[in-house]
């Protein structure tokens, strides 16, 4: 096979000599995404976090976290191709891999970049076929959302101590939008630090909680009710808002039903 020149979604090129073998992810979301491309024999190697699909990735070789790696076990996997993205990996180390493998990196920031994500890497790993009804199912789904007339004015927290919300800028506000709610921190980049007082003083019609990186519990509805006594609260699945592979395939429907409850709620 000649060599093969890829751009990824950070505008680098990526020189392959011969359809990847020996992948690693760096990214939970696009590890799954490479299962369902039927890649499970090429993926060698993955991070302690990527937990679907659960029957396939608990024999893989671990080799750190999302930003911090194990350098001597990657070696040891001698990967062809390393799958990272922009916001979930830290640079320095990223960059430090740059050196040594070819790393292809994701950008997401919309719906719209997902989609060329995973009709990218099925284009780079021979599966375009696979990629493309996969990319065309989803947004096939999410077109199918009703639209909204009034987007419910809400704070999507992901994080405590400090409490930290999802801002402009992030794939979450993307998808908050899409599923019928206004992002009350949309003024604020990226993950803005916010306070109980702060929360107060917007009043928001609704708080969501995500189940992801923070673990919000019951207990914590409870606390926000206290400072916003109007507001829903509401734990929701943080993959559904924040995986940007193949998981899309379930958000649709999610946001639809989760819209209906919580306009049920405030009727």
């Amino acid at each position: 096979m000649e060599t093969k020149v890829y751009i990824d979604q950070m505008g680098r090129h990526i020189s392959l000599s011969q359809v990847p073998k020996r992948i690693i992810s760096l990214v939970p979301s696009q590890t799954e995404l490479l299962f369902d491309l039927g890649l499970e024999k090429e993926v060698v190697g993955l991070t302690k976090f990527c937990i679907y699909p659960g029957d396939k990735v608990k024999d893989k070789i671990k080799i750190g976290g999302t930003k911090s790696y194990r350098l001597d076990r990657i070696k040891e996997l001698k990967p062809d191709l390393i799958i990272g993205n922009k916001e979930e990996n830290d640079k320095k180390q990223v960059e430090a891999l740059m050196k040594e493998y070819p790393v292809w990196m994701s950008d997401i920031k919309d719906l719209e970049s997902a989609l060329e994500m995973i009709e990218k890497l099925g284009l780079i790993l021979e599966k375009s076929n696979e990629a493309i009804q996969l990319s065309s199912k989803i947004n096939t789904a999410f077109t199918k959302l009703p639209t909204t007339n009034r987007p419910l004015k809400t704070a999507y927290f992901i994080w405590k101590k400090p409490y930290m919300v999802a801002g402009n800028g992030t794939f979450i506000q993307e998808m908050l939008h899409i599923a019928g709610f206004q992002n009350v921190f949309a003024s604020q980049d990226r993950y803005p630090k916010t306070s109980l007082e702060e929360l107060k003083s917007i009043q928001p019609e609704v708080i969501l909680l995500s189940s992801e990186p923070y673990p919000f519990a019951q207990k914590h509805i409870d606390e926000f009710k206290k400072v916003c006594p109007n507001a829903i609260v509401r734990l929701v699945d943080g993959e559904l808002f924040s995986w940007y592979g193949s998981r899309l395939l379930k958000a649709p429907s999610y946001f639809k039903q989760l819209l209906v409850e919580v306009r049920s709620l405030l009727s």
